[in-house]
């Protein structure tokens, strides 16, 4: 991302960044959520944050029905034209939001967050409350931060939220008794820098559970 400089306007930035590139992202599904979510039955899922569909897609492959929201436009049309070519598009829905300005309806049996980091317009903390309510009872949430800068970045190139282990939870004010935490853990993974620097980045990784049976939603 420090390679195009931010604007003011949120919506300006993510766009400015998804037509620098035919292609910004791998493709593939975050590994963390991967690891958190491949033994649980499908059913509904929210990606916050979808990009151009990686996690989205993978979700879909394996019987979700997955709705997909981004910021940016351009993204979505990618992702949605690979979930095309994958086969997977009856399975996935695209909508455009600008988390913290609005927000996807329902609820849903997985909700994933997966580096909603940013360095323009993100109300964090809002947004991942918000995405804590639209967990289903019975249902999962699923948050990957990264927790600091790559190893190799000594001076930070604009500033970003990086919450800690417990603070996210602090953060979240889930009703006492209502969740479970499954996972809360840091991954240290090789990283490489745009120059080709190799390093390690550091990322926090948390699953909760809602209970089943509830009929209130999480507070905000």
């Amino acid at each position: 991302m420090s390679d195009v400089a931010p604007p003011t306007e949120p919506a300006r930035f993510w766009e400015d960044r998804y037509r620098s590139s035919t292609r910004v992202w791998s493709g593939r599904p975050n590994e963390l959520l991967v690891r958190e979510v491949a033994e649980l039955p499908p059913g509904t899922a929210l990606d916050l944050g979808c990009g151009e569909g990686g996690d989205a897609l993978w979700l879909a492959s394996r019987g979700w029905r997955v709705t997909g929201v981004d910021i940016s436009a351009t993204a979505l049309e990618r992702a949605a034209a690979h979930a095309d070519a994958a086969g997977v598009g009856r399975l996935t829905t695209w909508e455009r939001h600008e988390l913290g300005v609005t927000f996807p309806e329902g609820s849903y049996d997985l909700v994933g967050a997966q580096y909603l980091q940013s360095p323009v317009g993100l109300d964090q903390d809002d947004i991942l409350r918000r995405a804590a309510a639209a967990v289903a009872p019975g249902g999962t949430l699923v948050v990957v931060l990264h927790s600091n800068w790559p190893s190799w970045q000594l001076t930070p190139p604009f500033q970003v939220a990086f919450p800690t282990l417990d603070g996210l939870l602090d953060t979240l004010r889930l009703p006492a008794g209502e969740w479970t935490v499954v996972t809360r853990d840091t991954v240290r993974r090789p990283a490489v820098s745009p120059e080709g620097e190799t390093g390690t980045r550091d990322d926090h990784v948390w699953r909760l559970r809602r209970a089943a049976g509830l009929t209130n939603a999480p507070g905000r």
